[in-house]
């Protein structure tokens, strides 16, 4: 069967993603076949598109997406055909009208959500479940406690400002204009810094009386993290999970042992490594959307044929919240 996909064959700018008829086949053991309605846009996507991260070329773009299951392969038990399904997973190749992959990966999509919101949730709702619920520093995180979210206002930082207020968390978000730091105020907030008129490292401390944050969740790399490191108190946890500004320049360890820092830099697919991790982490998205705690909102649609200007958009840090490619 033929389908239309993005495909590529080199690293670059927006121009190397060229629309494409592909044949899909039939899944094979462990596999299904989706019918995708909508495919999530990821900054992710960019650093793949560009070369940042290497991915396998010739080939396609994308990680989220939401459709129909059409196809079952021997083996596949909890899923069945017709199933309304949504997923965050590698191998990359959403950005496409079909696709056949790995069922461990794909969990079914609550009738309460449309594909849009579940093509627009699963990377970035599971960014936010390892990150709030997994990736903390020494001795957790209570109610009451100050985190430090950078480009709160996108896709990710929303979800968390969201998921944080839930927790009973005091999410100190930071964006790169006061329109932005608006929105993550609206979205749960306790504070937003517009980085582009304040020093956030300095801001920060005022906040905290002085002594600092347990934990700062960073995103946007190079421009950010020499502040981010300042930012928190002995024995804090710096975690690294983005490069919006550029790669993070190789660290020295003693950046580290003056008040006793702790570094990470995970990734989501470390997490998704099993069906039942998958499932688990699902679950709890799925729960603290339908409690109405996180709400997810898609503030941008795009026809699949507009998949440059999409990334032109996004790679300019000129939207905010999430966006999607509609593939249906």
């Amino acid at each position: 069967m033929s389908e239309r996909a993005v495909r590529l064959t080199q690293a670059g700018g927006p121009e190397v993603m060229q629309l494409q008829t592909v044949e899909v086949g039939d899944p094979g053991p462990g596999e299904i076949r989706i019918r995708q309605k909508a495919a999530g846009l990821n900054y992710i996507d960019i650093y793949q598109r560009s070369g940042v991260y290497d991915i396998p070329l010739p080939g396609g773009l994308g990680l989220e997406g939401a459709g129909v299951v059409e196809a079952v392969g021997e083996g596949v038990t909890h899923l069945r055909l017709g199933d309304r399904v949504a997923y965050a997973s590698q191998p990359i190749g959403a950005y496409a009208t079909a696709r056949v992959m790995p069922a461990r990966c794909v969990v079914r999509l609550p009738d309460s959500l449309s594909f849009e919101q579940g093509a627009a949730m699963m990377l970035k709702g599971l960014t936010v479940q390892y990150l709030l619920r997994k990736t903390l520093p020494q001795g957790g995180l209570q109610p009451g406690d100050h985190v430090v979210f950078h480009a709160a206002a996108g896709g990710v930082g929303l979800i968390a400002c969201q998921w944080a207020k839930a927790l009973g968390l005091q999410l100190i978000a930071t964006a790169g204009s006061d329109a932005k730091c608006e929105l993550a105020l609206q979205h749960g907030a306790a504070v937003a810094i517009n980085y582009q008129r304040e020093n956030f490292a300095d801001r920060v401390r005022e906040i905290t009386g002085g002594e600092g944050v347990k934990v700062v969740y960073d995103s946007v790399g190079a421009s950010t993290f020499e502040g981010s490191l300042a930012c928190l108190r002995s024995f804090g946890l710096m975690v690294s999970f983005g490069n919006a500004s550029g790669k993070v320049p190789p660290v020295p360890l003693t950046a580290l042992s003056g008040k006793g820092l702790y570094l990470t830099r995970p990734s989501i697919f470390h997490h998704l490594s099993s069906r039942d991790a998958t499932q688990a982490m699902a679950d709890d998205l799925f729960q603290v959307v339908a409690s109405g705690q996180v709400k997810i909102a898609v503030e941008k649609r795009y026809a699949l044929d507009d998949v440059q200007q999409a990334h032109r958009e996004m790679e300019s840090r000129s939207t905010t919240g999430a966006s999607v490619l509609m593939l249906a």
